[in-house]
């Protein structure tokens, strides 16, 4: 099994992230603020105004590191990528199946991706008291899936996870609680957000995201070719299919949590002259602290029957996908938890 590596992020604006011999040194304000041994590091998150030097670049290539920028409202911009990794023919059998067969591991994703939606509304229930606008969105998924196990038009499999999503957000306001004081959320708006809790979702979302890029990279699988989402240039369509496993497990939970524990407030956030909502620095370096935390986490995996932290989830996916498409596993069995 993977270990799992820690994660840097680097929230500084003006930080700068150069090589000393066998490890990475962060400068603030042209002082030394941290030096790390590239070996315990498995990804670098650069966030907003960060500097790194090409010798540190070359260095994460070299090591297998993942480096990625974002921009300070966490939208991807761009990721170091070292040599390919796997070989030809499993990147030849995903394009094939992407081309000729792609409903049914689109129609799995799907299904797990509503079951979790349903367990966040259930967990809501469970913790909070039964509400009839939940319980009547609870019955509608439960249809949705039912539904979903007949469909083998990829037109009709994404319809399916539109109507759920839609269902699902629509309610997504009733799982804050009285302590979230100044947080009110009308539904999903993603370019730009415009509140924080959007705000927040998109955040994590392509913090996700890109942890999933490296995973499907790690396993020799092309992160650009899906099932489910149409290909674009630029666009990781499969670390977007994969990513729609873990949505509702990973992001929106630690999203409700965050807010409902009031470790965030929303003073947090501001707005900027367009009307797009990001997080303040100090407020954006809590979650990331928590997101790293969340990712430390152990769950029995339903398929593999093991512990496994939370964070080696999206290795554990692609390395099962990677079996499915080589033909190991006769259907491809995305996440879930019980």
């Amino acid at each position: 099994m993977k270990k799992l590596q820690n994660s840097l992020y680097i929230n500084t604006q003006g930080a700068y992230l150069h090589k000393e011999r066998e490890t990475l040194v962060i400068d603030i304000n042209k002082q030394k603020a941290a030096q790390l041994p590239i070996h315990g590091i498995g990804a670098i998150f650069c966030f907003g105004n960060v500097m790194v030097s090409p010798q540190v670049m070359g260095f994460c290539g070299e090591n297998a590191v993942n480096m990625a920028f974002f921009t300070e409202y966490g939208r991807f911009l761009a990721r170091i990528q070292g040599k390919q990794s796997g070989n030809v023919l499993l990147r030849r059998s995903q394009y094939r199946k992407a081309d000729e067969d792609p409903h049914a591991i689109a129609r799995n994703i799907v299904a797990a991706k509503i079951q979790m939606q349903k367990q966040v509304l259930q967990r809501q229930q469970r913790n909070h008291g039964v509400l009839p606008e939940l319980t009547t969105q609870i019955t509608a998924l439960n249809h949705i899936l039912d539904t979903l196990k007949l469909a083998t038009n990829l037109d009709k499999i994404r319809g399916y996870e539109g109507d759920a999503a839609a269902r699902y957000f629509s309610v997504f306001n009733l799982l804050l609680t009285d302590s979230a004081k100044g947080f009110n959320f009308s539904g999903r708006v993603r370019r730009p957000p415009t509140d924080p809790i959007n705000a927040l979702l998109s955040f994590i979302y392509s913090v996700l995201g890109n942890d999933i890029s490296a995973a499907l990279q790690g396993v020799g699988l092309d992160p650009q070719v899906g099932f489910l989402h149409q290909e674009r240039p630029g666009r990781d369509s499969l670390a977007l299919d994969l990513l729609e496993e873990f949505r509702a497990f990973i992001a929106d939970r630690l999203v409700l949590t965050l807010i409902n524990r009031q470790q965030l407030k929303a003073t947090d956030f501001v707005t900027e002259a367009g009307g797009a909502v990001k997080l303040k620095d100090d407020a954006r370096k809590l979650v990331l602290q928590e997101y790293q935390s969340r990712k430390q986490q152990t769950i029995k995996h339903a398929f593999l029957g093991e512990d496994v932290e939370i964070g080696l989830l999206p290795y554990i996916q692609a390395m099962l996908l990677a079996r499915h498409l080589r033909g190991d596993l006769a259907e491809y069995p995305p996440f879930f938890s019980k």
